[in-house]
């Protein structure tokens, strides 16, 4: 199973990639598993499908879209499956919901904290509006 830890408060933010388009909500759950990360990846690949997502357009609107940005500390290099998150230190969707819970998490392959990686971030655009 998987088990819901920790959550980030929800954030609204500008679109990443395709600027023609609505906002997005995000935020950060932490969560206990034990799952492989590519059965963890099988599992969000499923609930996605189940919410509705379908995959058109890189970047474009979508109903739901659910990242493996860490798995502890491990490194995952695939074809499939890339954790950390490739490009997680440039997105302020993801730095701010996740500053919210481990600020002090050391990113594996960077070795800096977020906090750190969030006070060189160039953008955010990242607007609190509530918990879940």
């Amino acid at each position: 199973g998987v088990y819901p830890r920790r959550r980030s408060h929800i954030y609204e933010t500008e679109p990443y990639g395709l600027k023609n388009q609505p906002p997005f909500l995000n935020l950060v759950l932490e969560v206990e598993t034990r799952l492989s990360p590519h059965e963890l990846l099988d599992l969000v690949l499923y609930i996605e499908k189940l919410l509705g997502r379908e995959r058109k357009e890189k970047w474009g609107p979508r109903k739901i879209d659910i990242d493996i940005l860490f798995y502890g500390n491990l490194i995952v290099r695939t074809e499939n499956l890339v954790i950390p998150h490739y490009d997680f230190q440039n997105r302020d969707f993801f730095l701010r919901p996740f500053l919210d819970i481990e600020p002090e998490y050391v990113h594996p392959v960077l070795e800096k904290r977020i906090s750190e990686m969030y006070r060189e971030l160039k953008r955010d655009t990242c607007v609190p509006i509530g918990q879940i």
